[in-house]
């Protein structure tokens, strides 16, 4: 059994040792994620190139996603690497202490406009909200709190504000440096960093376009604004895939309302059309364990309930001690959740009328497929837009996107359902195109004599936005020599 969800795993130290990134591949993985959090250009560059050549090595093209690491609000550094926080204590945020002056009663800060958009009554959460301070007073750019939920705190840590508001640019000078690094890597999707709106991903798009890269924009939603329903379309729409980046957006939300939203954004994304990652924490104790906890194998059973398009390994793979295990674990997880009948309804788009007669064939081809004994679903792409709409519909039939376009084979590596297949021909003939279709799925082992199969394609090869034909194949009646 194919599994639909996608895999995206991290990569790090961990999957730079030996054998790691090709037992990646052996488990299954679809995307890598570069996180220009860590690690230089150079690091980044050289793991890209060892992905396409595991990709040709062993025919599986694996996407490639680069994240941007954004606006990090945070803490400068303390005298002794570290505090301890008493609840109930006073503790200050001050912007003109020296950046490696903290101690247990104040800290400096890496973000000046926070005195100026805090105020007393507001809520700052600092490492992933561990710490919790109740903001009393400001004055002069000096921020004063009371302690609400003490504990360990270290050099660096990030700064969120209860409820949202920041206004931190989405993307940095550092994120606009990296974009070069990223054309020059050719990747197949960017991730941006706390978004706050649409513009924030047009002008992603704009300047990943002036360094000639065309990569699909990712919205990783992490602040409270984006989660308001008109901004939310907005960021969607301007999007090709969106990443439930639960960390920081579980911070400024509280995590309680973290499961209703994601719900909430997974259905929104795949009804716009548009991609669904579940991300952060999915399988976090296998960093050092090497088996997940139930509460995990629930987490990422009920991301795939939900309709995500891919679940995504963060440290498990780029820096902890059982990365492989963590992929093999999220692969039965998933590909028994998918036996469920209720993961395979769809009522997506029932009562649209289309507007385009490639979403209108794409839709035709699910629903037949739907209804009647299919094998699989072959669909000749040249932009990836047909097996796009086709994933949006639940199902347990495979869509295999059949394109000679780099670029699109990379897009697919994301879609639910979808697997990509390098495919070229030079026949114009639509018979002996369909034999060279069949021949490709038989040296994949996908067909044998009597299969059924739906293939959509275009009257004129080579053309975006071209399908207009439906036909059912049986392998065997008169296709292959």
């Amino acid at each position: 059994m194919l599994r639909r969800t996608k895999i995206l795993a991290t990569l790090g130290p961990a999957t730079d040792k030996p054998g790691v990134l090709e037992g990646l591949f052996k488990a299954g993985i679809d995307v890598v994620r570069m996180n220009f959090s860590h690690g230089s250009a150079q690091e980044h560059i050289n793991r890209t190139n060892l992905v396409r050549e595991l990709s040709v090595k062993t025919g599986r093209r694996v996407g490639i996603l680069a994240d941007l690491q954004g606006p990090k609000i945070r803490i400068a550094r303390f005298r002794d690497t570290k505090v301890f926080l008493q609840e109930g204590q006073d503790f200050a945020l001050d912007i003109n202490l020296d950046a490696t002056a903290g101690d247990n009663t104040q800290v400096g800060i890496t973000y000046e406009p926070l005195a100026n958009e805090v105020k007393p009554g507001n809520r700052l959460l600092l490492d992933d909200g561990r710490i919790v301070l109740d903001v009393v007073s400001v004055k002069n750019m000096r921020v004063n709190c009371t302690v609400i939920v003490g504990g360990e705190l270290s050099n660096n840590k990030g700064i969120n504000l209860m409820g949202g508001g920041l206004s931190a640019a989405a993307l940095t000078d550092k994120d606009k440096q990296d974009i070069k690094t990223i054309a020059i890597m050719d990747c197949d999707f960017v991730a941006i960093s706390f978004p706050r709106c649409a513009e924030d991903l047009h002008e992603a798009r704009r300047l990943l376009l002036a360094e000639g890269c065309h990569a699909g924009i990712v919205s990783k939603v992490e602040r409270a604004e984006a989660i308001v329903p008109e901004v939310m379309d907005e960021i969607i729409l301007a999007s090709d895939a969106v990443m439930v980046a639960r960390g920081d957006l579980g911070v400024e939300i509280g995590d309680a309302n973290l499961p209703a939203v994601q719900k909430t954004l997974i259905n929104r994304t795949r009804s716009l059309n548009r991609v669904a990652i579940t991300a952060t924490q999915m399988m976090e104790s296998m960093i050092e364990n090497p088996i997940p906890t139930r509460a995990e194998v629930f987490d990422v059973a009920n991301a795939v309930y939900d309709g995500t398009d891919a679940v995504m390994l963060s440290a498990e793979t780029a820096s902890g001690k059982y990365p492989i295990k963590a992929v093999e674990a999220m692969h039965r997880i998933c590909i028994e959740v998918e036996k469920q009948p209720k993961v395979r309804e769809s009522g997506h788009r029932m009562d649209i009328q289309f507007e385009r007669d490639d979403e209108a064939i794409a839709m035709s081809a699910m629903y037949m497929a739907n209804h009647t004994k299919i094998k699989a679903i072959v669909a000749l792409t040249e932009s990836g837009a047909t097996p796009l709409w086709m994933s949006r519909i639940s199902s347990g039939i495979p869509i295999f996107a059949f394109s000679s376009e780099e670029k699109t084979l990379g897009k697919v590596t994301l879609y639910r359902g979808v697997f990509p297949v390098y495919f070229t021909h030079e026949a114009q003939d639509h018979a002996e195109v369909n034999r060279e279709i069949v021949q490709e799925l038989r040296k994949w082992n996908m067909a044998k004599e009597g299969d059924k199969f739906i293939f959509t394609k275009g009257d004129l090869t080579g053309v975006k936005g071209g399908t207009n034909a439906l036909k059912v194949i049986t392998v065997g009646q008169g296709l292959t020599p």
